[in-house]
């Protein structure tokens, strides 16, 4: 019985063992893809102005933008200066390196440090805060350059690898598989994410995503958590997005998106049998502005936007994207759905005006004294929007954030938010602001109104 007991143990032993090995003949091995382009990774570390990024505080777990997907931005405390760290990769031999923007936005000193310890200082060559893509460079030759891959031949489950610099851990290797494709996120208007389980920390942020063959398909950006840290959850935006932003930063020094002037939300199925549609579909439309590509090419409210030059518009979260990329100015077919029936309309792309697209357009937008439109209660600094962006977000009055800090970066307000309103007045000009605010004692709760991408939300701000 015994030696019976002992033949049973000896092939369960055998026969896990022989199972280990055909399952680790499966796995990949990605030491050779390390070998060959690690050294196309580099770490990136920028001296940030004081108070200059709203995305350096933790988000309390009670704030309505708590779970929205927050950028990797350095943890240091407010009003001191405070380092921001992440990764980017190498495009060509002449320097030029792709990265995010949140990394170096608003930094005085970038320092690029290569694999073999080499450093360099960069210059920033141009961001984009909508794609959260950014372009530097650097006066070095004959640097290793990546390859760049087709993200449209992603396929989900496929096994993929990131290299960056997480917690300041320099050319980390973290592999996991594509989770899904073209992922809308709330706020994220422009860019469909890949979305992975590649172990993603703080300073993995603009680190490339490759493919099995070594080519570059995505540049880590985003994750999803409630504690800070990786949580399974990582999103990485496609390559064919970011070189597109790229080419235009280093040729135009700006990003040319189209508009039509719409604002639109999802067809649900409840709303799809209301109007006659089969399935759920397209994008709804709740507002025209007037004038605009849209109105003029007599798209009407209730119209729900199924193709938009020949592109399929499954949910609302295409539109804005498709638009964004269509050149401005050309002529386009939409297909709308309008009282049982498909019908076509010509339209005319706009352009959309670059908020703070790059370095040079954000610091035009600030005015000559700075000073007088600094809010120390709220933690804010505020510039009133030009008629052309009040057209084109279909507002009347607005500020734009653009400094945040105190009670305001600790509820989630940004840079680029827009004030629309406190508590029920709606917001006009800094001179309005102002008076209302004498009004509050401190410790005295308030309400901010807040525009960012299509949404709104109201913000709860303790006033100092």
């Amino acid at each position: 019985m015994v030696k019976l007991e002992v033949k049973k143990a000896i092939g369960a032993a055998v026969f896990l063992a022989l199972f280990n090995i055909a399952n680790a003949a499966d796995l990949p091995d990605f030491s050779s893809l390390v070998e060959d382009y690690g050294a196309t990774v580099v770490n990136i570390t920028g001296e940030r102005v004081a108070g200059g990024d709203s995305n350096a505080s933790p988000v309390p777990e009670n704030d309505p933008f708590y779970d929205w997907y927050r950028r990797f931005g350095p943890q240091e405390p407010r009003g001191q200066q405070s380092v921001s760290r992440g990764s980017g990769f190498v495009l060509g031999q002449d320097g030029y390196i792709l990265t995010n923007a949140h990394v170096v936005a608003n930094t005085s000193k970038i320092v690029v440090k290569l694999i073999d310890k080499r450093e360099y200082s960069a210059k920033v060559i141009g961001f984009d805060k909508r794609t959260d893509i950014a372009v530097i460079k650097i006066e070095a030759s004959d640097l290793a350059a990546v390859k760049i891959g087709n993200p449209e031949k992603l396929k989900v489950g496929e096994w993929v690898l990131a290299i960056g610099s997480p917690f300041g851990f320099e050319n980390s290797v973290t592999a996991g598989i594509v989770s899904a494709k073209g992922r809308s996120l709330p706020q994220e208007n422009y860019v469909p994410f890949i979305q992975t389980d590649v172990a993603i920390n703080p300073g993995n942020s603009g680190g490339p995503l490759f493919n099995l063959s070594g080519e570059v398909v995505g540049i880590n950006s985003q994750i999803y958590s409630r504690t800070g840290g990786f949580m399974g959850l990582s999103f990485a935006i496609p390559i064919d997005v970011a070189v597109n932003v790229a080419e235009q930063l280093r040729t135009k020094g700006r990003v040319s998106r189209g508009k039509i002037g719409v604002v639109i939300q999802q067809v649900t199925k409840d709303l799809a049998e209301s109007f006659g549609l089969d399935k759920p579909t397209g994008a709804l439309v709740n507002s025209v502005t007037g004038g605009g590509p849209a109105d003029l090419a007599g798209i009407e409210t209730s119209d729900v936007i199924l193709k938009f030059d020949g592109k399929n518009v499954e949910s609302v979260g295409d539109l804005p994207r498709i638009v964004a990329q269509t050149k401005p100015g050309k002529k386009v077919i939409v297909d709308v759905w309008r009282k049982g029936e498909v019908r076509k309309l010509d339209l005319t792309v706009g352009e959309m005006e670059d908020i703070q697209a790059n370095r040079s357009s954000s610091e035009s937008q600030q005015p000559k004294s700075r000073t007088a439109n600094l809010l120390p209660r709220l933690g804010l600094e505020l510039a009133p929007l030009s008629s052309s962006q009040q057209k084109e977000f279909g507002i009347t009055g607005g500020l734009l954030v653009l400094r945040v800090e105190g009670a305001s970066a600790n509820s989630g307000i940004r840079e680029g938010d827009i004030v629309l309103a406190l508590n029920n007045h709606d917001i006009k000009t800094i001179e309005q602001l102002k008076g209302l605010m004498k009004k509050y004692q401190k410790s005295r709760s308030v309400a901010l109104l807040v525009k960012r991408g299509e949404g709104s939300i109201y913000v709860p701000i303790r006033l100092n």
